[in-house]
């Protein structure tokens, strides 16, 4: 079997508890597999993945600490793209200050990107998979 680079673009929010499961899943079963994931990229609804704050209903899956603990196994980058996360009041330390904002609450391991990240990696990547959202 062939190696492949993978790109996944995450535009479904957590709240949307079965597409936020799929793309962890996803991801999950790609680096079983023996694949590569370059970056995940959270765009739109997705992200709310980066909420340190995000604390889900008793008995759901926590998906920000999913993807953080699988960033932490398989030093997965992930990216979440910054226009988005401003808009839905998501911020690093960085911006925090920028805008005059009391505090942050990116979550460990996420990362502030625009949209050349994607970009980028779409160009890299053997196949990018899009979870979330229509076209």
């Amino acid at each position: 079997m062939n190696t492949l680079t993978y790109c996944l673009f995450v535009r479904c929010g957590p709240h949307h508890q079965a597409q936020a499961f799929h793309a962890i899943e996803f991801a999950r079963a790609l680096l079983t597999a023996g694949h590569h994931i370059e970056r995940v990229f959270f765009y739109q609804q997705g992200v709310l993945t980066a909420s340190e704050l995000r604390t889900p209903p008793q008995g759901e899956l926590d998906i920000t600490q999913a993807w953080q603990q699988l960033q932490q196994q398989h030093n997965v980058q992930l990216d979440v793209c910054i226009a988005a996360a401003l808009q839905h009041g998501i911020l690093n330390n960085e911006e925090a200050q920028r805008y005059e904002k009391p505090a942050n609450n990116l979550a460990p391991g996420f990362h502030l990107a625009g949209l050349g990240q994607l970009a980028s990696a779409t160009v890299s990547c053997d196949r990018v998979i899009s979870f979330g959202g229509g076209l």
